[in-house]
């Protein structure tokens, strides 16, 4: 059931927001690609549990707007802080799912003091391991591309890119327009795997056995890296493993965030 929205304005960006249930507040943010809606069937069901769950339509996504210049991880995590602040919320519990998980690895490192614990499903911000064929490729492509904008072929070289990303470009990339694809590259050549080891919350992992977008494995190094991490695998979901397992998901996530 699509529940009514409200628009708020967030650091100068008009967002959209559903907030459900009362009692301790819940801050969720959605993957890449993705919006509110992804993470209202899990708000709806933690609402029924005794907490308060505050959704928005991160910047570029959903019914929000887009950022006004391709943002960085550090810009998105801004905003939320800001997002906390205009709700009066000094403490909450986090979920992040994917692109949600990025931006938390970050809070939950360099603003613990506004969590009280974190719940991770499908987390980015784990590197992918290119192959020495994709590197080559990659070197060459720039050391061209930087050779035909110096010597004055802009036109080849706006060709040249054009090509590139169309033969190689991810299909997110591909999707994304205007300042979120340059927000875009901005975000996933960000290594944070240096964040997960400064994490100072209780976290909690939900992973997807068959997640192919962010593989098990990556979860496994999260466990490893975060200070104080635990796993829980689902071998039969996928990257929306939270949904894919709903019942279990939420029953394994409030009994995480209201243990001592």
């Amino acid at each position: 059931m699509i529940r009514e929205t409200t628009f708020v304005t967030i650091a100068g960006i008009r967002t959209n927001e559903i907030i459900l249930g009362e009692g301790v507040p819940v801050l969720m943010l959605h993957g890449w690609g993705a919006n509110l809606q992804l993470m209202q069937p899990l708000a709806e069901r933690l609402a029924a549990l005794g907490y308060r769950c505050y959704v928005p339509d991160l910047p570029g996504f959903g019914q929000t707007d887009k950022p006004p210049t391709g943002w960085s991880v550090r810009d998105y995590t801004n905003w939320v802080l800001a997002y906390l602040d205009f709700h009066e919320l000094s403490q909450v519990y986090l979920i992040g799912h994917s692109f949600g998980g990025r931006l938390s690895l970050v809070l939950g490192a360099q603003h613990a003091d506004r969590f009280l614990k974190m719940a991770l499903a499908d987390s980015a911000g784990v590197p992918f391991k290119s192959s020495e064929a994709a590197n080559l490729r990659l070197k060459t492509y720039r050391l061209v591309l930087n050779t035909l904008g110096s010597i004055g072929l802009k036109n080849q070289a706006s060709q040249l890119r054009a090509w590139y990303s169309e033969r190689y470009g991810s299909t997110d990339y591909k999707a994304a327009q205007g300042t979120m694809r340059e927000t875009f590259v901005k975000v996933v050549n960000e290594d944070l795997l240096p964040f997960a080891t400064q994490v100072k919350l209780s976290t909690l992992l939900i992973w997807g056995a068959q997640d192919e977008d962010t593989p098990l494995w990556q979860g496994q190094l999260l466990e490893q890296l975060i200070p104080d991490a635990g796993l829980v695998v689902y071998d039969d979901a996928g990257h929306y493993s939270y949904l894919d397992r709903l019942p279990d998901a939420t029953r394994v996530i409030d009994y995480f965030f209201k243990q001592d």
